[in-house]
């Protein structure tokens, strides 16, 4: 923290004891300088993010795993066969795979403790064989619930059609009790998710000591931030190892001393810090009045008014009915309807000026007392005027 102070300090010491004849500056001037020095320091980084935060490693990937499996020892919440013939067909074969013959009529069987269930897991990479992992188990279908079901051996397979990983285990699941007037539901009773359920079978032929190059992947593509990363590695390299290959990619070609100790460097490289850039973009979701402005939005000169226009109805209905001697009156309601206008007059016509920062934006539109959702109109508005300099995108 004090890396600034120490070398000034020390250098003005020096100064004074050699006895020279220039003057030193004081030790509180000097004192005034290094702190400021280490104020303005942590401004710099505090926006810079690791690389590892902002990119991926091309290869260094999760994959997806999916099975289908039947989920036994339900307490009478499973599928019904009549609704469900898929199970059915699941039982029988499961039967004939333990030797129960089933060559039997199982129309009239109606089971109630199973479930047919798809499973997925998610096989981290560099996995090996013996690994454990997480499974989920959804239901697929008319079981009300998978409370205290036990999901029998299911084969997880890769995209490529290959069995990676086996899962078994109980199932942890929500809960829904009900009476006669109330049903009461905790979390979703039709899945559930076994915790270490999975074991790996087979591992992902990928080796980093076999690349001779290494591609990053940005999350967020952006042309300046691709550079700027590509920029950090070199620098600190000290050698031009990676080029920027478009928005979204960042070649790093991996030196020949290197290739014995990939995970080193690439540790090195996604802990370097880089100041990311980002489109200057407002995200609305006009269902819920969420409004979302990046950093670099700014709008060109522009006035707005906002006005209320406000209708109020009113019914008054009275009852007219004739005198105490009249001949052949009747008693009727008369309607009475008073209608007033609002057009909110008090609202006034506001200025925001034209490269305006974020902050100011929104103190301005905050000015004219508006909500959220007014708000969302107002910046369609600037921005089919042409004076929002930022991608609208509504979600």
């Amino acid at each position: 923290m004090f890396a600034f102070v120490p070398k000034i300090v020390l250098s003005s010491l020096s100064r004074q004891r050699k006895g020279k004849s220039r003057r030193a500056l004081p030790l509180s001037l000097l004192a005034a300088l290094g702190m400021a020095l280490l104020i303005l320091e942590p401004i710099q980084t505090l926006a810079a993010s690791r690389i590892k935060d902002i990119a991926d490693f091309e290869g260094v990937r999760d994959n997806m795993l999916v099975g289908y499996g039947l989920v036994v020892g339900l307490n009478g919440t499973g599928d019904s066969m009549t609704n469900a013939p898929f199970t059915e067909r699941s039982l029988i074969g499961m039967l004939n795979r333990m030797g129960i013959n089933s060559a039997g009529d199982f129309s009239t069987i109606q089971v109630k403790n199973i479930a047919a269930v798809m499973v997925t897991a998610t096989l981290p990479p560099f996995s090996e064989p013996g690994t454990r992992i997480d499974v989920s188990v959804g239901a697929m279908g008319d079981a009300k619930s998978l409370l205290g079901g036990i999901l029998l051996v299911t084969p997880l397979q890769g995209a490529d059609g290959e069995v990676y990983a086996v899962a078994q285990g109980s199932i942890s699941s929500g809960i829904k009790a009900s009476g006669q007037g109330t049903t009461v539901t905790k979390g979703v009773p039709t899945s559930g998710r076994i915790a270490s359920g999975g074991i790996v079978e087979r591992g992902i032929d990928f080796r980093l000591s076999d690349l001779g190059t290494v591609n990053l992947t940005l999350r967020n593509p952006d042309f300046t931030t691709a550079t700027r990363v590509a920029e950090a590695i070199n620098k600190h390299e000290k050698t031009p190892l990676a080029t920027a290959q478009d928005s979204a990619t960042v070649k790093l070609a991996i030196p020949q001393d290197h290739r014995k100790d990939m995970v080193g460097l690439l540790t090195d490289i996604e802990q370097l810090t880089v100041v990311p850039d980002q489109v200057a973009r407002v995200v609305i979701d006009e269902s819920s009045g969420i409004i979302v402005m990046g950093e670099n939005v700014h709008i060109n000169t522009v006035a707005i008014a906002q006005g209320n226009l406000t209708i109020r109805i009113t019914e008054t209905p009275q009852v007219s009915q004739p005198g105490p001697l009249s001949q052949g009156g009747t008693t009727v309601v008369v309607p009475r309807t008073e209608v007033s206008i609002d057009e909110g007059k008090d609202n006034k016509l506001a200025m925001l000026k034209g490269g305006v920062s974020l902050q100011e934006l929104v103190q301005g539109l905050n000015a004219l007392g508006i909500g959220p959702r007014d708000m969302i109109a107002i910046l369609q508005s600037i921005k089919a005027a042409g004076a929002l300099q930022a991608d609208l995108e509504v979600m």
